[in-house]
């Protein structure tokens, strides 16, 4: 049985609110069974759903999230020229089943929750995120991430945004995320160079700058590094060479200061990166190749 009105809003405020923090110590990512069997208020309160890509809990009259996936079943996509994502209704009736609680996200401007699928059983949230259209014809409903985009929308307006401001939204608010997750996974929330294993402290770094434009958002062009290494790979403060090795700044070497230099960043010379289980994730030797030439100038 559905909720009253104020008790739905407190109920879709406290999930998004429990799945932030958890999002934040699992570092930037969860598994399906962590999210069926997700736990709210000491009971158990499944973000998505075990069998579909959309979840629609009794207690509330519109829907609380879906999953999108690059790989299907459904054609989902993000639309390059607004930004919104284009998601299907779930087969057979438009207006009836599932499809009607999510109808129903939209005539009442509820957020919900909108989880990316970016590789097998990684699941990286957006939200808040928010219905802003429906297309019956070709089957879908329109998803914005972004408040700015959402509010133009639902005051109908249907604006033309910059295609550079477009490109930053969903940069900041789908793919960074989504090669974050990718990352942390691949890496076991795991710093490449010392092993520091919390994921509050970690950093998906890149190693072609993302502003280049020869990086790409794989996992390939990216490292788990802490917070102290992430910083210290970017000011050149120590490189990762081809053959994946640790290699600090002969300066540096020499430098006497505190413990955190010493043990953070000189005991770390000629150490040996902790590489992702499956091959197809570790770092491209030619990417780690260009950064280490760009160290060594």
């Amino acid at each position: 049985m559905a909720l009253s009105e104020v008790g739905q809003a407190q109920l879709r405020l406290n999930a998004m609110a429990a799945l932030e923090l958890f999002i934040e110590r699992r570092g930037g990512f969860a598994t399906r069974d962590e999210l069926v069997d997700f736990v709210l208020g000491g009971r158990r309160f499944g973000l998505i759903d075990r069998n579909r890509g959309i979840r629609n809990p009794q207690e509330l009259d519109a829907t609380l999230s879906v999953v999108s996936a690059a790989d299907g079943p459904y054609a989902d996509r993000i639309d390059p020229e607004t930004g919104l994502l284009e998601y299907a209704f779930r087969a057979g009736d438009m207006t009836g089943g599932d499809n009607r609680k999510l109808r129903a996200a939209l005539t009442a401007r509820v957020p919900i929750i909108v989880f990316r699928k970016p590789s097998p059983n990684v699941y990286v949230p957006v939200f808040p995120a928010y219905v802003v259209g429906e297309d019956l014809i070709r089957g879908h409903v329109l998803i914005a991430t972004d408040d700015a985009l959402a509010q133009a929308y639902r005051e109908g307006i249907r604006p033309i945004f910059e295609k550079s401001y477009v490109e930053r939204v969903v940069a900041q608010r789908v793919h960074q995320p989504m090669f974050r997750a990718q990352v942390m996974s691949a890496y076991s929330t795991t710093c490449a160079i010392c092993r520091l294993k919390h994921p509050e402290l970690l950093d998906a770094a890149h190693i072609i700058a993302d502003r280049d434009h020869n990086s790409v958002a794989h996992v390939s062009n990216g490292l788990a590094l802490c917070k102290i290494h992430h910083a210290a790979y970017d000011q050149r403060f120590l490189g990762i060479s081809p053959d994946y090795k640790v290699h600090v700044n002969a300066r540096l070497l020499d430098e006497v200061d505190g413990p955190m230099l010493k043990h953070g960043i000189q005991d770390m010379h000629e150490v040996e990166l902790t590489l992702p289980h499956r091959e197809a994730d570790w770092p491209s030797r030619d990417f780690l190749d260009e950064r280490f030439a760009e160290f060594q100038a």
